[in-house]
């Protein structure tokens, strides 16, 4: 059984990060987040057109939070308090004893290897707290920057195509040597 319940959210710390759940006041940065095309290019979400916007999305995945659906983070540099981006868990499979990872970052701050920091740290939290035994991840085809970074981090190309999503394609990262990918041997 997945352990997602906590008594308080977990806040996950690196030497140059602190991961954090959202709050209102990140509305500015979730904002830039949101309405940025470049960012946006890949993911499947509607564009935010205000701080309102912003502010519904927060509160959204808050929600989600507090049903234990998804974990989210903020994404804040701790020698500034500053939020740069965001990281979640979510799509918990008790059955196959999995989840997806999904995360973005404003692009000030990209190519500076926090988001590969931050992805350690929560595949950790997946791994060794939560107990999964498999991290997916399922992005655009031509989305070579988090391709790259999924590498990095020892994510496989599951080469399978989604029938519905023809663009998109999956990685998959699991605990223990691809155990999950065996077939099972029945005794």
């Amino acid at each position: 059984m997945l352990n997602r319940f906590y008594s308080s959210y977990p806040i996950l710390t690196t030497e140059r990060l602190t991961l954090r759940q959202l709050a209102i006041t990140d509305d500015q940065e979730i904002f830039k987040l949101c309405s940025d095309k470049a960012i946006n290019k890949y993911l499947n979400r509607e564009t935010s057109n205000s701080i309102d916007d912003a502010r519904i999305f927060i509160k959204r995945i808050n929600e989600n939070i507090d049903k234990h659906i998804a974990l989210y983070w903020a994404i804040c540099l701790r020698d500034r308090n500053m939020m740069v981006g965001t990281i979640c868990l979510y799509g918990f499979s008790e059955e196959r004893s999995s989840c997806e990872i999904g995360f973005e970052l404003l692009q000030d701050f990209q190519r500076q290897a926090i988001m590969k920091e931050a992805a350690e740290k929560v595949i950790d939290y997946a791994f060794n707290t939560i107990q999964v035994q498999r991290i997916d991840a399922y992005l655009h085809k031509d989305n070579q920057s988090s391709i790259k970074l999924l590498e990095k981090l020892s994510f496989l190309n599951s080469n399978k195509i989604d029938e519905i999503h023809t663009n998109l394609i999956s990685y998959h990262l699991s605990n223990s040597n691809d155990l999950l990918d065996k077939p099972l041997e029945i005794i």
